[in-house]
């Protein structure tokens, strides 16, 4: 499809979904939201993608929705009203992996989210559905939502609480206020803070050393197993990981990992 409010790109293994109205510091409306899934899907779709990069243009990430959006919905415009969740964009995931934004964890390919600049309220959401994070040092951010009279939106206060501790996502939603990318790192709330001359280039450079140097069928499994493990006991997680390992030793991926091993030369990973 021709999209609007994103850019998509795809080479050496890496997919880059950039979200693209910076005028408005890529603020969220159903267009794009539209979109984003579209290309995700494209994304999952294409074997030659096998790591996915969620970023945006310009100055900022995502500002959170759009205040047209919200006005609407303040008027009682029921056309700017939040969507009803799509479609389950994987039929198979579990029921908790089929809401409005809680989806993104069922794209069966890791999502690095590359946090550019501003990253606030709904912004913030969808990058918490992410598999990693990664922050400019100009980057900042902020749940909002206290500020704009809402409440803790889309999962927030169940996925926050897991990064950053209760006390943390507490003062995080409570007072909205603002922190930086060094104040993100300290938390959890980000992995890693890279110059913003250099960000770009370090996520694609991480991005492609996963696309070229490890078992895209590793990395479907292991993020099923990660985000599943997270409604489980250690218990299950170990049983669900015993009942995965023998389709593991039987698979293409597994004979090309012993053997480039060996003959010490770049892997030929399939997939399969």
């Amino acid at each position: 499809m021709a999209y609007q409010d994103i850019l998509y790109t795809a080479e050496d293994g890496v997919a880059v979904v950039r979200l693209n109205r910076p005028d408005r510091l890529n603020a969220w409306r159903s267009q794009m939201d539209q979109e984003v899934r579209a290309a995700m899907r494209q994304a999952a779709d294409d074997p030659a993608v096998r790591v996915i990069i969620l970023t945006g243009a310009g100055r900022g990430f995502c500002a959170g929705a759009d205040m047209t959006t919200l006005q609407g919905i303040q008027s009682g415009d029921g056309a700017s009203a939040p969507a009803a969740p799509p479609p389950p964009f994987d039929a198979e995931a579990r029921e908790d992996f089929k809401k409005l934004y809680s989806w993104l964890p069922s794209v069966p390919k890791p999502i690095l989210c590359a946090i550019n600049g501003a990253c606030a309220g709904l912004g913030l959401v969808l990058s918490l559905y992410a598999d990693i994070r990664f922050a400019s040092d100009a980057a900042k951010f902020t749940t909002a939502f206290s500020r704009r009279g809402l409440i803790a939106e889309h999962g927030v206060s169940w996925l926050l609480p897991r990064l950053v501790g209760f006390a943390n996502a507490a003062d995080l939603l409570y007072s909205a206020r603002v922190i930086t990318a060094a104040d993100a790192l300290a938390m959890g709330l980000v992995s890693r803070v890279i110059p913003a001359a250099d960000f770009e280039a370090e996520v694609m450079a991480y991005a492609k050393m996963l696309a070229s140097e490890v078992s895209p069928r590793s990395l479907r499994e292991m993020k099923r197993e990660l985000w599943n493990a997270q409604f489980q006991s250690l218990g299950d997680a170990i049983e669900s990981a015993n009942a995965d390992m023998p389709a593991s030793f039987v698979s293409e991926d597994f004979r090309e990992g012993v053997a480039h091993f060996l003959e010490k030369r770049p892997p030929r990973f399939t997939g399969r």
